[in-house]
C-alpha cells in the first residue's frame, strides 16, 4: 500500500517534549475547572533547573537546592510587571518516571504542589485525589 499512513492533519510522531507539555496542559485543565483564578498563572516548562543561575522569569534571587534533591517544579509569585507562574522541570520528571501513566500522575502531583504553594494552601486542599492516584 503507498501513501500516507495517517491523515495530513495528523503528526505521524509526537516528541517528549510536546508529550509533556499535554501532559502538563491536562493537569492545568484539571485544576482550572476547580480554581478558576489560575487563568491568571502562566504555567511554563523547562529542560531542567539551574542550580547557581537565576531564572530569567523570576525576580533575581538564585533557585536554591542541594545534589541530593533537584527540584521537579517551582512556583514564582507575580511580579510588578508580570503575572505568577509555574514552572515544571521536564527531564527530572522523565527521569523518576518509567512509562506514560507514571509520568502523568508525577507531573500532575508538581502541578497541584506548585500550585497549592502559591495559594498558600495544601495539596490536598487543591486537588483533593492528591496523593490517593
Amino acid at each position: 500500500m503507498r501513501g500516507p499512513v495517517a491523515p495530513p492533519q495528523v503528526p505521524l510522531s509526537v516528541s517528549r517534549a510536546e508529550t509533556f507539555r499535554d501532559l502538563v496542559l491536562d493537569s492545568v485543565e484539571r485544576l482550572e475547572r476547580r480554581w478558576p483564578q489560575l487563568a491568571e498563572v502562566e504555567f511554563l516548562i523547562s529542560d531542567v533547573p539551574f542550580k547557581d543561575a537565576p531564572h530569567a522569569d523570576d525576580d533575581g534571587e538564585p533557585e536554591a537546592w542541594s545534589d541530593e534533591a533537584v527540584p521537579l517544579g517551582r512556583a514564582v509569585a507575580a511580579g510588578k510587571d508580570r503575572p505568577a507562574r509555574i514552572l515544571v522541570y521536564r527531564r527530572p520528571v522523565e527521569i523518576r518516571t518509567k512509562n506514560r501513566d507514571e509520568r502523568a500522575l508525577l507531573v500532575h502531583e508538581v502541578v497541584v504542589e506548585q500550585v497549592a504553594e502559591l495559594l498558600g494552601l495544601a495539596p490536598e486542599s487543591v486537588d483533593p485525589r492528591y496523593g490517593q492516584e
